[in-house]
């Protein structure tokens, strides 16, 4: 437990919890850290920052402090490619340690935020990730929870284990398809490959296969399983998505043997989305949306499919919620709530 004393009779003490100092447009953090003894000294600077009171710590026999409990939640719910910092202010920070895609159990989060005192406040579940990007805080709310409380917050950690976790984009070699006979013949500029190039450069891939072929669906095929036999571990199909009867890329696709598991999203931009298997090849059919819109569906669903993770027709189908971009004069996508 904790004793609520008057700092001039604090000398001696021990504290309890950090205290914080704020200076406005300036320094924020601790000024004083946990069991930090008192003297007389501090008096004069814990007045200063409004504390004419502090709290000394006495452990009851059952009472975990804030700082240990954040560690606990912290360690619970980790996985694969994050860390965590030393607690501050009562607070640990889960971060990154290399670059990839964040995964969280949203439903194991709900649960152990609704058993009360505990909390963890992450980003968004698959966002893309730089190295040592904070993706999650954990704390309690009081200074003590009990060790019945943290005891059953790490049964629901380790039903789901593991909660939090960053998944590698570990497909890298990309085959590139740019369908239209426009583009084909030369009457028009190629503009799919320069925008895909730098989105797939970004995430740390290398378009290892390129074309670009007529609106012929035998053609499609045929440079579908060409890339394939040649080592591209996903394929993208450019333009030719929308139901205009010249548009037959959804069609060669079907030609090459792959299976389309689903085509069309409850996403603007990027309604005309593809997504099919050939064998344990990804194809996607990319809408000529990705031309104009900075960002679109296939910004949302190419880096989980880098992972390996299987898209279905019914988690996609939650992308509506939230799938409608807001066109910002400025795009600053992920940051936004743009498919989240």
């Amino acid at each position: 437990m904790i004793k609520k004393v008057k700092v001039e009779e604090a000398i001696g003490m021990a504290l309890a919890h950090d205290l914080t100092k704020v200076i406005p447009g300036g320094f924020k953090g601790p000024a004083f850290k946990r069991g930090q003894i008192i003297t007389k000294d501090d008096i004069p600077e814990l007045l200063s920052i409004g504390k004419e009171h502090v709290f000394v710590l006495t452990m009851d026999e059952g009472e975990v402090h804030e700082e240990e409990a954040a560690v606990r939640i912290a360690k619970a719910v980790m996985g694969n490619g994050l860390s965590h910092s030393l607690p501050s202010e009562g607070r640990v920070n889960l971060k990154t340690t290399a670059a990839g895609l964040l995964k969280i159990n949203v439903a194991a989060l709900d649960e152990i935020n609704l058993l009360g005192d505990i909390i963890i406040a992450t980003i968004h579940n698959n966002t893309v990730c730089k190295k040592y990007t904070t993706v999650a805080g954990t704390r309690i709310i009081q200074l003590f929870t009990t060790e019945a409380k943290l005891v059953q917050m790490e049964k629901v950690a380790a039903k789901h284990r593991p909660m939090i976790t960053l998944a590698p984009l570990k497909l890298k070699n990309i085959g590139l398809i740019v369908t239209g006979s426009e583009v084909f013949k030369g009457r028009i500029k190629d503009g799919f490959s320069p925008i895909l190039h730098k989105k797939i450069e970004a995430l740390g891939c290398t378009v290892n296969n390129e074309q670009i072929v007529p609106d012929d669906a035998e053609i499609i095929a045929a440079t579908i399983k060409d890339f394939k036999n040649k080592g591209s571990e996903v394929i993208l199909c450019c333009s030719g998505m929308s139901v205009d009867p010249d548009d037959v890329t959804p069609l060669g696709i079907r030609k090459s043997g792959a299976d389309v598991r689903f085509y069309g999203l409850p996403v603007l931009p990027g309604a005309m989305f593809l997504y099919a298997k050939l064998d344990n090849v990804p194809i996607l059919g990319v809408p000529a949306c990705v031309l104009h819109a900075p960002s679109t569906a296939f910004d949302t669903l190419f880096p989980r499919v880098l992972t390996g993770e299987e898209l279905t027709f019914a988690e996609t189908r939650k992308l509506g919620h939230g799938g409608l971009c807001l066109k910002c004069d400025e795009c600053k996508y992920p940051v936004c709530p743009f498919c989240k």
